[in-house]
């Protein structure tokens, strides 16, 4: 299955999402993963090269090459990482997507970002070939106090004919970033963490 991660707006966190997500399949369900980093700005694949580097096991290679999408077999689950500059992959790389996740931030810009998401999908993939979409809150606020992610995921639910949004959030925690930048899946940088929990959550629901 061809699980795409998107986003249009930048800073949501779709690669650290798709690096330990890749990570998660790999060690909870025992299937060979293939990663696709089709952004330009390759921070995916830069923490990959970190984990390689490392000597971190297992090891995984991204694909940059979008037109080796589709190719890779039945028993492959693969994720894909896109961003907006490279339009050709982007496109590409939607209309292959068997489903499509948006990781979306606890703010209004991104409601908004996902709005305009959501609408190129249907421009760009034929109807009876439209991906399924799902959504999930990351980045959320870690205090009960904060708004801003209930508001978001109740606007979004208000787009349910075009996007299933997911319960399960991922939240702001200093260990995600230590994830990307040590090329290791936060689960293996503390399995007990919070993050780890909803990593798993999320994980679990989707696969």
């Amino acid at each position: 299955m061809i699980t795409v991660i998107g986003n249009l707006k930048g800073g949501t966190g779709k690669s650290t999402v798709a690096f330990n997500l890749s990570l998660w399949l790999t060690r909870n369900r025992n299937v060979h993963v293939i990663a696709y980093d089709l952004d330009p700005q390759a921070t995916l694949s830069d923490a990959f090269e970190i984990r390689t580097e490392e000597g971190y096991t297992p090891s995984i290679t991204p694909e940059n090459r979008v037109d080796n999408l589709g190719k890779e077999g039945a028993y492959s689950e693969v994720i894909v990482d896109i961003g907006m500059s490279d339009m050709g992959a982007f496109k590409y790389a939607l209309t292959k997507a068997d489903r499509v996740i948006i990781p979306i931030g606890p703010s209004q810009a991104d409601v908004w970002s996902t709005q305009r998401f959501l609408k190129m999908l249907t421009e760009y993939c034929n109807s009876d070939k439209r991906p399924q979409v799902f959504g999930f809150m990351n980045k959320a606020d870690t205090h009960h106090a904060v708004r801003e992610t209930d508001d978001a995921y109740e606007a979004l639910l208000t787009l349910s004919d075009h996007i299933t949004m997911l319960e399960p959030r991922l939240y702001q925690r200093t260990i995600f970033r230590r994830s990307f930048s040590e090329g290791r899946a936060v689960f293996e940088l503390d399995r007990r963490s919070k993050a780890t929990a909803e990593l798993a959550q999320l994980g679990e629901l989707l696969y």
